[in-house]
């Protein structure tokens, strides 16, 4: 079974930074593209960002394009999302999901997405 499982996330304060990870098992990790999204409270699901099973490039939501960095470790099985400058807004659950998703649309409800990692932002 794929077996999603986040973890890097707490709290920190406005302006921080913070390293998720995914670690990705029970499908052939190098050969799928890997996305993160969030969901805020009392929102719905956001795509962040997705990283794609080849050269490695990337999309970013425009939200936290220029201080969020997808990026892969295919020896590791393992997804990361590097975040820097860090807004309350950015407060969330993040989860990971091998699929190639592009915008909030394509997010579709039957995807798994792992138990997620809460991360808040907060002074």
């Amino acid at each position: 079974e794929v077996r999603l499982v986040e973890s890097g996330g707490g709290l920190v304060q406005p302006g921080g930074s913070l390293r998720l990870s995914c670690a990705a098992s029970g499908f052939p990790f190098s050969s799928y593209a890997m996305s993160w999204v969030r969901q805020a409270p009392g929102k719905g699901l956001e795509w962040v960002s997705t990283i794609n099973s080849g050269p490695g490039r990337t999309i970013y939501a425009d939200s936290v394009k220029g201080r969020f960095t997808i990026s892969r470790d295919n020896a590791k099985n393992t997804l990361y999302l590097q975040m820097n400058s860090l807004k309350p807004e950015d407060t969330a659950v993040y989860y990971c999901a091998n699929r190639y998703y592009i915008d909030d649309r394509t997010i579709r409800p039957d995807d798994y997405w792992g138990q997620g990692t809460q991360v808040t932002v907060s002074s």
